[in-house]
């Protein structure tokens, strides 16, 4: 009996809990929000995870940004019967998965390498969150593997259990509060500039593609980013990178495995900026030169060559099934790579 008033004040909180998420959730789905799933370290491990298995079934993409949002997923796989293994990160320096790829010897299979000169060239390796992730991928414990497949179907249900854009911290930085001498603001990119899904594959919204005023908003994000250019890196930094990068390559390939190397598409005025800091010759063209590598460069192929991407750094989700189209047959031209599938 003395229980009694302790049940009914549990169920009573249980009921408002539950209403509230409810509400929560309808009223964000009203406003056209799909799920979105949390991409940290945990989903990217998952993903590192399926690295292993036929090298003639699977290709694994790493990079930045754009290659994700590039790289139709399902479009892919239905052209050259191969599987993708997703593991860019959005403003990741992709080079500690590549010297991660490259000294795990169970590693053989093919690897694409998407190319952003600004952060490909850096030496902030933690840059973007590789550096994080692959010690996560090595370190994680069981406990935290079934953590993961337990939230899956949650996340995949809820959009309010979205981090990026729903969280308490995500809220309380939507206010977008100005900056004041010793706390810097970050700029919040629109909720409809990327949705992630499972398989770590990015999408722009329909709304995003269609509302210029959205568009705006992200180009003055990358403008504010831009504010100050990058010191030049020494020449004996460059000559580093490039020989890191080389070592790297030449360890998968000494297994059997295969490299190519990706620059995917941007948009004057950045394009333009990118290739005033970053000249071809210099970066791109070494890069091959010094790898041995095939790569392909969007705009040495017409079919490729003029994308007018939204906010002048990813393709829309229509052109991406264009590029991933092209791509994949420009992979079996011009490096010579053979897919199951002949739908090219």
């Amino acid at each position: 009996m003395t229980d009694q008033p302790l049940v009914k004040a549990s169920l009573l909180m249980a009921t408002m809990v539950v209403l509230v998420v409810l509400g929560a959730e309808i009223m964000i789905r009203a406003h056209g929000v799909t799920p979105c799933f949390d991409e940290g370290p945990p989903l990217w491990s998952n993903s590192r995870a399926q690295v292993y298995g036929d090298s003639e079934r699977m290709v694994v993409f790493i990079g930045s940004s754009r290659i994700k949002f590039d790289l139709n997923i399902a479009l892919w796989e239905q052209l050259t019967g191969t599987k993708a293994v997703q593991l860019a990160i959005e403003g990741g320096n992709p080079r500690p998965a590549l010297y991660d790829l490259a000294n795990d010897p169970d590693f053989k299979g093919c690897l694409v390498v998407d190319v952003t000169e600004g952060i490909f060239f850096d030496n902030d390796h933690g840059r973007g969150g590789f550096k994080r992730s692959v010690k996560y991928y090595h370190d994680q414990t069981p406990a935290q593997k079934v953590s993961f497949w337990l939230n899956r179907p949650l996340e995949s249900a809820l959009v309010i259990l979205d981090e990026e854009n729903f969280s308490l911290n995500a809220c309380l930085n939507a206010l977008e509060i100005p900056s004041r001498p010793g706390v810097f603001m970050m700029p919040v990119f629109p909720l409809d500039f990327s949705r992630a899904s499972f398989n770590r594959e990015t999408r722009m919204t329909d709304r995003f593609v269609s509302d210029t005023s959205l568009q705006e908003r992200q180009k003055a994000i990358w403008a504010f980013f831009d504010k100050e250019p990058p010191k030049p890196l020494r020449s004996t930094e460059l000559d580093s990178i490039f020989s890191s990068v080389k070592e790297a390559v030449d360890k998968i390939q000494s297994r059997g495995g295969k490299v190519v190397f990706v620059r995917t598409p941007s948009t004057d005025p950045m394009y333009s900026d990118e290739m005033k800091l970053y000249p071809r010759e210099k970066y791109w063209d070494r890069l091959l030169k010094e790898t041995n590598c095939t790569g392909i460069h969007f705009k040495d192929y017409p079919a490729i060559s003029n994308f007018k991407c939204p906010e002048l750094s990813h393709l829309s989700p229509k052109d991406a099934q264009t590029f991933t189209r092209h791509f994949a047959g420009l992979l079996e031209t011009e490096a010579h790579w053979k897919f199951p599938n002949t739908k090219l």
